[in-house]
């Protein structure tokens, strides 16, 4: 998406890469996936995660989310292993939120450069990955217009809320 912000598609939970659910009954863990994205379904369908779970992955529509984070980013990265400082981090969903904050808050503050970090629960599904993604492009737009970043974002936060979506928000320091 175009949107003349720059940014930097990261995750911050789980492993060194990123998790696929398998079936239940057959792989009730998780696959991990490290390194570039697969070139295909043939790195999802590999001896952990079986063969059969190819047609699972293509009817929820897994298999066309990696392909759309292929074109997003060369390989998953951890937010946790960037460096870089940022004025805004948002997250999509909680329990990437509380990781992030998590990070932050352990990391000696040498800067005190402040940092909103802002979740919105979004679940991973085409549907809402899009209306998602409209929302967040938005609500950038709005921070970049906004005057008083620091004492007019609670008060957008609370308009953006009327989307029917809750957000959580906290200042860090870098």
């Amino acid at each position: 998406m175009a949107t003349g912000f720059f940014y930097w598609n990261c995750g911050a939970v789980g492993g060194e890469g990123g998790g696929l659910r398998g079936r239940p009954s057959l792989n009730p863990g998780r696959t991990w996936l490290e390194g570039p994205h697969p070139p295909g379904p043939e790195r999802v369908c590999n001896p952990v995660t079986p063969l059969q779970d190819k047609e699972l992955y293509t009817q929820n529509g897994i298999l066309h989310m990696l392909d759309r984070n292929k074109r997003i980013e060369p390989q998953p990265e951890r937010f946790q292993n960037c460096r870089d400082l940022f004025d805004l981090i948002l997250t999509c969903e909680e329990r990437a939120y509380d990781q992030v904050l998590e990070d932050l808050n352990s990391k000696e503050q040498e800067t005190c450069q402040p940092v909103h970090v802002i979740n919105v629960d979004i679940q991973d599904s085409h549907e809402e990955v899009a209306l998602g993604a409209f929302l967040i492009c938005e609500l950038c737009q709005c921070i970049q217009h906004t005057e008083d970043v620091e004492n007019e974002i609670d008060e957008l936060l609370q308009e953006f809320e009327k989307s029917g979506r809750a957000f959580l928000h906290t200042v860090c320091f870098y």
